[in-house]
């Protein structure tokens, strides 16, 4: 009968480095087996994930182009500089030659910016920056001056998106798996009705809701139309710089908060009856039993939730790409997207690199800060 040893010396070279020295033959057997079924994953994971990943850092620190006729170079910082850029500067009025300040129908006159940030040499910190926004400060006009604006404004929607997404879609997940941790008639049949657009491809769900946010015929409007009597009059969600976005936040809420509310689910069902039984008979009503048993019951699943929503929140693309391409006014513009559109539409590998690289470190960031705050204390 052949021993371990004897197995083992026989076995290839890949099978003894997985196992160690002393594995019984039946356990070399089951790890073979378990290593050949992840395969196929793990190469997937490696191809279409692990090595892009590297591609992109490396490619960040280059000057790479789609296609393009001219050498790769290595370029440093100078993707990252350009779209982290942002300089304040204060516009100081026009003047006389008495020294006295300058209106123009009534308002005080600036300089034009372009002659600060146009081959000064007195300026050369501010060249090539355009304008992102700027306010009154006293008598000067104090200007925000950044070297992407279309980047900034797609990172400063995609915060946005992600800050009122979490505790909005969150909150509602939390309700409604409340409503059916229940012992109600047909509870099946409700679960299944919210779990629904989960299932659905997100490309669908936003083609529905660009026909529902529809400026002339859209059935929200219709609706408000009916509620108000007449006196409602249509609003274009999509194309309308205000509303653009909490249309999309909307949406967006509405499709995943089935697959949360599951979540949520699960939770709840791991908290021991016992606990309920035992803060009623203390005389806790339905608030005192949710802030004593049942949220202190959920802080992991919380956290867990809170974290998945933010890093999808984080990923928005497919919103923007099907409902309005990013505008209007770029009011819709997401991290996701502009990395796509400048590494594949405008063919810019580098920059879209860089983006992509600037958005893991700042899901990464995110996602640590989150799960320090809602860390278990002593």
């Amino acid at each position: 009968m052949t021993t371990a040893a004897e197995a083992r010396q026989k076995a290839p070279l890949w099978v003894r480095w997985l196992l160690p020295k002393d594995a019984p033959l039946y356990q070399r057997n089951d790890a073979v087996i378990g290593w050949l079924m992840a395969a196929p994953a793990l190469v997937i994971l490696t191809v279409f994930l692990i090595i892009p990943f590297f591609m992109a850092f490396f490619w960040s620190f280059t000057n790479q182009r789609l296609i393009s006729p001219n050498p790769t170079e290595w370029v440093g910082l100078r993707n990252f500089g350009r779209l982290l850029n942002v300089q304040v500067f204060n516009l100081e009025p026009e003047r006389d030659t008495a020294g006295h300040i300058v209106y123009d129908d009534g308002a005080i006159a600036y300089p034009r910016l372009r002659n600060f940030t146009r081959n000064n040499p007195d300026y050369p910190h501010l060249d090539g920056l355009r304008e992102f926004t700027s306010w009154q400060s006293g008598e000067n006009r104090t200007v925000i001056l950044v070297g992407d604006v279309v980047f900034l404004r797609a990172l400063i929607n995609t915060l946005i998106f992600a800050a009122v997404i979490a505790p909005l879609q969150g909150g509602l997940a939390l309700l409604l798996a409340l409503l059916l941790n229940q012992a109600l008639p047909f509870i099946n049949v409700f679960r299944s009705v919210y779990f629904a657009p989960v299932v659905v491809s997100m490309v669908v769900v936003a083609l529905l809701w660009r026909f529902i946010y529809d400026g002339q015929n859209g059935l929200l409007n219709t609706i408000l139309g009916m509620l108000s009597f007449g006196s409602f009059q249509p609003v274009d969600w999509l194309g309308n710089p205000y509303t653009a976005l909490p249309a999309m936040i909307a949406m967006s809420a509405w499709q995943a908060v089935g697959f949360h509310m599951v979540i949520w689910l699960a939770g709840l069902q791991t908290i021991p009856a016992s606990l309920y039984e035992a803060a009623g008979l203390d005389g806790a009503g339905a608030w005192q039993k949710f802030r004593y048993v049942t949220w202190p019951g959920l802080r992991n699943t919380a956290v867990l939730v809170l974290i998945v929503i933010t890093i999808q929140a984080m990923g928005l693309f497919v919103q923007v790409d099907v409902m309005t391409r990013g505008g209007p006014l770029d009011a819709t513009q997401s991290v996701v997207f502009q990395a796509v559109q400048r590494g594949y539409d405008k063919q810019d590998i580098a920059e879209g690199s860089a983006i992509s690289v600037l958005l893991f470190i700042i899901v990464f960031v995110i996602a640590m800060v989150q799960r320090y705050i809602t860390r278990e204390r002593e």
